[in-house]
């Protein structure tokens, strides 16, 4: 457990707990048993005899000051309802996952330049993310589906963005003309 500890001067707190006062006899042992290089016993309990880090920070020339409340975004999870499109869940990918996939087939960066990452989910399910510069064309990532899976070399297929649903029917735009820097790329099979 990752505990900090912060010293200000009218006392101490735990983690931007409460203010804990110096005079208080509780609080006294507390900071005397870290003195000696002991976890207290309070934080013993704590853990129920796990490892503690115990951090410190010097605020003695401060006022303690009692910490605004974070921001917690929503943690949940979304239902989509009746849509036409796949459904995306955006799981995380190890990194070797991701540079596997990065890896499996050449697509020159010439990294003087901006570059991007675009995530394809293929119409076999799979998926492969690549690194372009925002200046190649919407038609280097159909080669590079090509390229990555030959299979698709004889398939029909339309390259579209997520919400809202657009076919990049012009392949001749850039990324960055197309607007789908660090986006997501759908295969439809025609």
């Amino acid at each position: 457990v990752q505990i900090l500890l912060k010293l200000w001067r009218n006392g101490f707190s735990l983690d931007d707990g409460e203010l804990r006062s110096y005079s208080d006899p509780t609080n006294a042992q507390f900071l005397e048993s870290v003195k000696r290089g002991e976890i207290p016993v309070e934080l013993q309990r704590l853990v129920h005899g796990g490892q503690v880090n115990l951090d410190m920070e010097d605020h003695q020339e401060q006022e303690y000051v009692k910490p605004r409340l974070r921001f917690k975004a929503f943690s949940g999870e979304g239902q989509k309802l009746g849509s036409l499109t796949p459904e995306i869940v955006s799981t995380p990918s190890s990194p070797e996952e991701e540079e596997k996939s990065i890896l499996s087939a050449p697509v020159l960066i010439d990294d003087s330049m901006p570059a991007t990452k675009i995530q394809i989910r293929l119409a076999d399910g799979s998926r492969l993310i690549q690194r372009f510069n925002q200046m190649h064309r919407i038609k280097d990532i159909r080669d590079f589906i090509i390229q990555s899976r030959p299979a698709f070399a004889t398939t029909d297929f339309v390259l579209v963005t997520t919400f809202p649903n657009k076919e990049l029917t012009d392949e001749s735009l850039t990324l960055q003309e197309a607007d789908i820097l660090n986006t997501v790329i759908l295969q439809q099979l025609k």
